[in-house]
């Protein structure tokens, strides 16, 4: 039984998506939660995987349970539960406990076909930069990151403009070997919002290693002035790493929507997928 579902969290004090022996994580946190419901362990598959102190309020992910596993989710004090997949996710919550920072919002019995990360069309995510324009609210602090100064958020806009498209990222992606960093970057903008803080909304089909940050601090040193709109497209055809900006902190970038077709389709994509990217997140 492949269940979808769908998760948040305040990644403050995570190291991370990735299960990794001895440090809290993501996964790790959640598959062990499951884990006690289902009475044997469980292996998540993630849409996306986020680096240490990133935040997401729509990441995805898919289990697949064998049929001792379901049957156990099934079954809740000898009796049968009415919606055994529904009801999953708040049975995780209670496992977590009271004011947990990360939870499950919803589960649902996954569509035939549907893979987490192999049928995902596109991931979306938000970065929050506050400078000296909006001040600095210290109850948005975990995830926003400041900057000193006050940022030209037309130029980071403009520059936000050269980057869509199909591309190679790899000035903008941390190198993992056999990795490919082509990724086509679908939507960047860059917009304060109503308590002017600057906001930027990114969306691609997929993102290499550390490429949302290193893509909002490029564009933070145009609105300071280091950098002129032109050169972040520059730099990214140069296809090299380059010490010309800073990678932006993690506080501030939350993983927001991931895109899926619709059912009949979602098959289709994953082995459109797993064909071109095997190796790659």
């Amino acid at each position: 039984m492949r269940i979808r579902l769908d998760i948040a969290y305040d990644g403050t004090h995570f190291r991370g998506w990735a299960k990794q022996p001895g440090l809290r994580t993501v996964q790790g946190t959640l598959e062990d939660a499951l884990a006690r419901i289902v009475g044997s362990p469980v292996q998540f598959v993630v849409a996306g995987r986020t680096d240490a102190g990133v935040h997401a309020s729509g990441q995805v992910v898919h289990v697949d349970l064998d049929d001792e596993q379901w049957s156990r989710v099934e079954s809740r004090h000898g009796k049968a539960a009415h919606d055994p997949a529904g009801s999953l996710a708040g049975r995780i919550r209670g496992v977590l406990g009271a004011y947990p920072d990360v939870t499950v919002s919803r589960s649902s019995p996954a569509p035939e076909g549907f893979d987490a990360r192999f049928s995902a069309v596109w991931r979306r995510y938000r970065y929050r930069l506050a400078d000296e324009a909006s001040g600095y609210d210290p109850l948005r602090r975990l995830n926003t990151t400041t900057h000193r100064g006050v940022l030209d958020e037309q130029a980071m806009d403009a520059a936000a403009q050269t980057l869509i498209g199909l591309h190679d990222f790899a000035a903008y992606c941390k190198p993992r070997e056999e990795a490919t960093t082509i990724r086509t970057l679908l939507e960047y903008r860059w917009a304060r919002d109503a308590d002017g803080v600057l906001v930027a909304e990114l969306k691609a089909d997929a993102f290499c290693h550390s490429m949302v940050r290193a893509l909002v601090g490029a564009c933070a040193a145009v609105g300071e002035g280091r950098l002129d709109v032109a050169d972040v497209a520059v730099l990214r055809d140069a296809l090299a790493r380059t010490s010309e900006f800073k990678v932006l902190a993690a506080r501030g970038l939350t993983l927001t929507e991931v895109g899926y077709p619709a059912d009949e389709l979602l098959s289709t994509r994953a082995e459109q997928t797993r064909a071109r990217r095997t190796s790659d997140d």
